[in-house]
This record gives C-alpha cells, structure tokens and sequence, in this order.
C-alpha cells in the first residue's frame, strides 16, 4: 500500500474512528482517482504532489458523463477532498487540488417508502413463500425463519443493513426488548424491539445450533446472529438478494431495497405524531436536517389525500 493512504487509514481509524465500511469507500475512491490520473497499472509509491486542480476536475467530470447520482459523484469529491486535506496537515503535498473544487446539486429526492399494507406483506413473504416447498435440510426450516427475522428488526429498529449484518448477541436484550446498535463511527445507539421481531428473533436465535450441528459446527455464542448456509454470518449483499426475491413475491416495485425498511420505520413514526428529534435518535442521523426529510414525505402524502377529498383541489 501506498505510504501517504497507509498514514490516511491509521488516521481515519485512530482519530475519526471511523467504520469498516468507510475505510473501504474512502479507499475504492482514492484507488479510481489514481487510476484516472496515472492508470491502473502504475505502482505506489504515487506521486501525489503531481496532481493538480485539472486533475481533480477530470476525476469530477468522468463521474458525471456516467450519470452518477450527484450524491454519489459529491461523496467521492467529498472523499478525495478530505484525502488531500490529511495529506496537507502532514506536510506530504503542499495544496490541495480539491478545495474549492464545486461539489454538484442534489437534485429533491424522497425516499421510497412502503405503505403499512406492503409492509405486512413483505414481512409475511418468508414463510409464504415456503408453505409447501420440500424442507430436506435444517437449514431449509432455518432460512425462512431468519429471513422473517431480518425483515422485522429492520422495520421495527429503522437500523441500517450494515448495522444488522455486524450486530452481535450480546448487543441484543431481548427481555428489555433493546438492541444497542453500532452505527457510523462507531456512535452507539439504543433501538427498541416491537414484540413481533422480538418474537422473531428469539426464533431465528434458537435454531442456530440445530443450523452448526448439521453443518458440524461448533456453535459461536454471541457471536454471529444471522447464519448463511455456510453456517457463518450472512452478508449486506445476501440481504440485498433476499428482499429482492420477497418484493417479486409480494408484486411491489422492483426499486424497493432494504433501506426502504429503513425510510418507512421513520415516515410511520411521523405519520404516527413522533417527534422529529427522538426519530433522529432512532435513526443515529448526527444532523436533524438529515431526519427532516421524512417530514417532506409526510406532507406530500398528506398533499394526496388532501387533492383526493378536498371539492376545490
């Protein structure tokens, strides 16, 4: 590895205790600019005095004749930015090619959000799904069981699929009926469990050993929660799979993802007269103006109902 992105890491994990997952997306960015810059077939150590403004505007430009989502181009910005800030702070480069650089407009996104209907229909899917197929293996019992469970921690916390996939036993309560959930950079949060998931997790915890003992596993208590059929812990992109196959099922809009749990645990808890500030709580948002968009999808659903009823709409 490159020194300078050594030093980067060391610092992203010591002073900003940053996660996994952001190490990774910082990371894949800085490996992209390099390639754009010198090519992918160039090794470290990179030559990062060299870069210049041209530089850091043809890493913006390419991104945007991909039509990525602004957001997404505007994070890598935001990536490269913070980079080149360290590599100034340490005496590495003596500019930063990035600053000042404009990052591009987000355009007004609401976020997809299933109605309660939908929602009792995704989490039923599961054990829909598997009424009457053939059960030949213990893990074919199991898989229904956790997949239930997963979607009802997800609806009932409003935790990020990261969250979950990384959630050990011992952050689970289940008699209080609490999850304490490690969220971005590693800010600990306290989400309750509705009964249903608390139900259906004590399920899904119950029949790992049967799970490991086929597989001739020894068990790992308070360790891994949620099993994949290899008997270790399932994946963010396994996860992504399952909801997939359960919104086919269900014949609800192919775009819904696993974070649209996540958008409809909030926008209920509005609907419902929550108050802003303890949604943001749940939410582990560090700014209220990040929660502040579930308000928006409130109104417009209000908006509806008002063009529906109202004689002079």
């Amino acid at each position: 590895m490159d020194p300078c992105v050594e030093h980067f890491v060391k610092y992203l994990e010591g002073e900003r205790n940053a996660s996994g997952h952001t190490i990774s997306n910082y990371l894949m960015d800085i490996k992209q600019f390099v390639g754009l810059t010198w090519g992918d077939e160039t090794k470290p150590p990179y030559k990062w005095k060299e870069a210049d403004r041209f530089a850091a505007r043809k890493f913006l430009v390419f991104f945007q004749k991909l039509e990525m989502a602004p957001a997404t181009t505007g994070r890598k910005l935001s990536a490269l930015r913070s980079f080149y800030k360290f590599l100034v702070r340490e005496e590495y480069v003596a500019l930063n090619p990035f600053s000042g650089l404009q990052l591009p407009k987000k355009g007004s996104y609401l976020p997809a959000v299933l109605s309660m209907n939908e929602v009792d229909q995704l989490l039923a899917a599961p054990h829909a799904m598997a009424r009457g197929t053939d059960k030949k293996k213990v893990f074919d019992e199991y898989a229904p069981v956790r997949d239930t469970a997963i979607l009802e921690v997800l609806y009932s916390t409003g935790m990020r699929v990261g969250e979950l996939v990384s959630m050990k036993e011992d952050q689970i309560d289940i008699l209080s009926g609490i999850i304490n959930v490690l969220g971005k950079g590693k800010k600990e949060r306290l989400c309750p469990l509705g009964r249903p998931a608390e139900i259906a997790m004590q399920n899904a915890l119950s029949m790992r050993s049967e799970v490991w003992n086929e597989l001739g596993q020894q068990a790992r208590s308070r360790e891994v929660v949620f099993l994949n059929k290899n008997g270790g812990p399932i994946t963010a992109r396994s996860i992504e799979r399952m909801v997939k196959k359960y919104v086919a099922y269900c014949g609800l809009k192919p775009t819904i993802s696993p974070h649209a749990l996540r958008h409809s645990f909030a926008t209920h808890l509005l609907d419902n007269g929550a108050d802003l500030r303890s949604v943001q709580e749940l939410l582990g948002h560090a700014s209220l103006s990040t929660t502040q968009i579930y308000t928006h999808v409130s109104i417009e659903k209000l908006k509806r109902v008002y063009e529906e009823a109202h004689p002079r709409a």
